[in-house]
């Protein structure tokens, strides 16, 4: 998809780091947020939103060009979610409606725990939270000999484990292609970045149920209606049933808006009007 929008292209200073971060379009606030994915991924959803809405999307910290001081530091659901405050307060144009995908998922939940007032809704399609399930120790372990696996060298095996958890099927060619072979410097950088910092933290946050529900945000749990099986349509809905209501259902798979931004677009508009 050819760019149409004008992108503002910057970086705000944190604490600890420093945040990239990219804006398109004009109107109320959307926020994309992913963790590990970076802002290129929802290129193509945000410039179906930026027609009338200003869309932000960011790197999450210690991801491609959001750089950390200490790039061994962990990044936690609440570090993000810090992040995502700031950058929403720094824009000035709040409250925002935010999408988080997968671990972005997980810090948009953080986000409306611990920053009330900078969402007006989050949506938090598909979380992998393995501690809300009752197999969890079972999960655990197989992540933990997954990140081992990594960390002895075996980045396919890895990879392999990863994927049979998720319980996520790919042909055996398409599993080859995207890990059996030597990974690019930055995309190296990131993957590392993904196991050693950032898998542990996210999977293992457990919601505050009682504030989420409670709380000023509208808050709702989005589900590919592709994800049939997977892990994460377990953690949805059994997220989604603790709030007290049934997963928010969108067009696609696990990353549907990338499969398919103009039908994530027309669904996502459908629940930011209140459907």
């Amino acid at each position: 998809m050819s760019t149409t929008s004008t992108v503002t292209v910057a970086t705000l200073e944190v604490p600890d780091g420093l945040l990239h971060y990219e804006l398109r379009g004009r109107g109320p606030l959307v926020a994309l947020v992913a963790a590990p994915m970076d802002a290129a991924a929802f290129a193509p959803l945000a410039e179906l939103l930026a027609t009338d809405h200003t869309v932000l999307t960011t790197d999450p910290r210690g991801i491609n060009r959001s750089r950390l001081h200490d790039p061994e530091q962990d990044s936690t659901p609440e570090l993000r979610a810090d992040d995502v405050a700031r950058l929403v307060a720094h824009l000035d144009v709040g409250p925002a409606a935010v999408l988080g995908s997968s671990g972005g998922a997980v810090t948009v939940l953080a986000l409306a725990q611990a920053h009330a007032g900078v969402a007006h809704t989050v949506i938090a399609h598909e979380p992998p939270l393995l501690t809300i399930l009752d197999d969890r120790a079972e999960l655990l372990a197989r992540e933990d000999d997954m990140i081992a696996t990594y960390l002895a060298g075996d980045r396919l095996g890895a990879w392999r484990m990863f994927l049979a958890t998720a319980n996520i099927q790919l042909p055996e060619a398409a599993v080859l292609a995207m890990f059996g072979g030597e990974p690019q410097p930055q995309e190296a950088a990131d993957e590392r970045y993904q196991y050693l910092h950032m898998l542990r933290g996210t999977t293992r946050f457990r919601p505050d149920v009682a504030a989420l529900r409670d709380g000023p945000t509208r808050v709702l749990v989005g589900l590919g209606e592709q994800s049939t099986g997977e892990l994460c349509d377990r953690t949805s809905r059994v997220l989604a049933a603790s709030l007290g209501g049934e997963p928010t259902m969108f067009p696609g798979g696990h990353i549907g808006f990338v499969d398919d931004a103009v039908a994530f677009a027309a669904r996502l508009r459908e629940v930011l009007a209140g459907g």
